[in-house]
């Protein structure tokens, strides 16, 4: 495999002033110089979608779903081997899920000393597995139309990092639910969108987001569910915001990506409306977007141009706009990202059939 750059970002009239080199051979191995920085690349035998990072396990470890588009599909768990040089699935750490996982993630807050983890899905329904050290067992199924088997097919859906019990769904069927886990019950279902909503995002305990077809960001308070604010609306009537992310170090901000479109919109929901910043740099449209866990004002994104880009975002966004800080080409459209909140030096993302480990 040809080596891959991991460098400044270049901008017209600016020669980037420092180079990070990641060689990538097949079975991707450490540099013994430690300023030079590797991508670590697991190769499945089927597409790949969903990813997650486990908060538990002290190196890298990933969730991995299959994107077969028929009912058998199967998540996979993914670490470095014993010496710490290659990412290899384990045999014994896999589960059959139907249809392709929309999203996967651990809990956000796993007990210490514990040799399991806890490990959510959503497809048809949203599902928890346990994840021991040699096996993977269902825990819980949670369906919420009990008249049928059938139901609507979910999104997206985002564990409460403060009370670890909700996990909330969002639903093609414009609806967003609120589960407790602990109960296997529904706290409460809203009708949040005009259409399908594709994605939500916790904020506070009480708080969450949802982005949805009607190209709307709304944020809803389960302390008042009469009522909802919209943050922002498409400049574009009816142009689709994909995926939301809330900055979990500074709650004031958040980013979404409209359909078909290269931009990352960066908001202030203390001034509604107008985004604070629109990051246009990538050549082809965004698919995903992700805070860092560790700074309130750094992103990174990553799109069909095959490029994963890091912003530091400005006090002020300049008129001519901003710059990405680093650049990633994967050689491939990447369509999914993740930035690991337990190991905060290493990014996802997935491309084709392969996951790739950035360190930055």
């Amino acid at each position: 495999m040809a080596p891959a750059v991991f460098s400044d970002a270049p901008t017209p009239g600016r020669t980037p002033t420092k180079k990070m080199e990641n060689r990538v051979p097949h079975h991707s191995t450490r540099n013994p110089n430690p300023d030079q920085h590797h991508a670590h690349t697991f190769d499945s035998p089927h597409p790949i979608y969903a990813m997650a990072f486990s908060t538990s396990s002290r190196s890298p470890s990933l969730a991995v779903g299959s994107f077969i588009e028929e009912m058998n599909n199967r998540v996979d768990i993914v670490s470095f081997d014993d010496e710490g040089v290659s990412l290899r699935s384990d045999p014994k750490l896999f589960f059959e899920h139907h249809y392709p996982p929309t999203k996967l993630m651990f809990h956000p807050k796993p007990l210490s000393g514990q040799s399991n983890s806890l490990l959510a899905s959503s497809g048809e329904f949203l599902r928890l597995w346990q994840v021991n050290e040699s096996s993977v067992e269902l825990r819980s199924v949670f369906n919420n139309n009990t008249s049928t088997e059938f139901c609507a097919p979910l999104t997206s859906f985002d564990w409460n990092q403060t009370e670890p019990r909700r996990i909330g769904t969002s639903s093609i069927d414009t609806t967003c639910t609120i589960w407790d886990i602990e109960r296997g019950a529904v706290e409460t279902q809203l009708i949040a969108h005009d259409k399908e909503v594709y994605d939500i995002a916790w904020g506070e305990a009480a708080v969450f987001a949802s982005v949805s077809a009607d190209g709307s960001v709304r944020i809803f308070d389960l302390r008042d569910k009469e009522h909802s604010a919209i943050v922002y609306e498409s400049p574009r009537p009816d142009t689709p915001l994909l995926r939301l992310a809330w900055n979990k170090m500074d709650l004031r901000y958040m980013a979404t990506i409209l359909m078909d479109s290269n931009q990352v919109v960066v908001l202030d929901i203390r001034s509604p409306a107008v985004p604070v910043a629109e990051l246009q740099r990538h050549r082809a449209c965004v698919n995903a977007v992700a805070w860092a866990p560790q700074t309130a004002n750094h992103l990174c994104s990553a799109g069909d141009d095959g490029q994963a880009l890091i912003w530091e975002l400005p006090a002020a966004a300049p008129p001519e706009g901003v710059d990405p800080v680093l650049a990633y080409q994967a050689g491939a459209e990447i369509n999914q990202l993740q930035w690991s909140a337990s190991q905060p030096d290493w990014i996802g993302i997935a491309f084709s059939n392969k996951v790739q480990l950035l360190r930055v």
